[in-house]
């Protein structure tokens, strides 16, 4: 055999099955950033709902809209609401969990996510699960009894 035949041999070319595998990764990137920059808010749920109701309550607690959250109150809860409680972390988000429908009454079981900013590694997420108590008033539903974090109210009553 001749050794000079071997070192002649033109530079092997990219394998195409590689370059097709970086292509399909490529691709598979660059939608993934696009459904995560483009997803919006949520789609809102019907307002007839108990569901519904809890959505558009927490967004307005969340969004710090006290008048709005409070129209979706019942009479006891306004009268027993004693304003926000501050120095915890407001709610970030908030996920539905599950509904449970009766007659008169329905509970919203939902995830409450708060943020903090800051500490020695950054900001820190923390998680609960509560339920809402809602009452069916007038064939309309309506919040009786919030989860804390989520207490929105319009005006703080003066202490007797």
């Amino acid at each position: 055999m001749d050794d000079s035949a071997a070192t002649d041999r033109p530079a092997r070319r990219p394998d195409r099955i590689l370059l097709a595998l970086v292509g399909v990764v490529v691709v598979l990137v660059v939608v993934a950033l696009a459904v995560v920059f483009t997803r919006g808010e949520p789609a809102a749920l019907d307002e007839a709902s108990p569901a519904g109701v809890v959505q558009r309550y927490s967004k307005a607690v969340i969004d710090g809209d006290a008048s709005t959250a409070a129209s979706y109150l019942t009479e006891g809860a306004k009268s027993r609401c004693r304003g926000t409680y501050t120095g915890e972390p407001a709610p970030a988000r908030v996920v539905l969990i599950s509904t449970t429908e009766r007659t008169d009454s329905a509970t919203v079981k939902v995830s409450i996510v708060r943020s903090t900013p800051g500490g020695p590694f950054g900001p820190s997420e923390y998680e609960m699960e509560d339920v809402f108590s809602l009452l069916r008033v007038s064939g309309k539903w309506m919040i009786d009894q919030p989860p804390y974090p989520l207490m929105g109210c319009a005006v703080v009553p003066v202490k007797q």
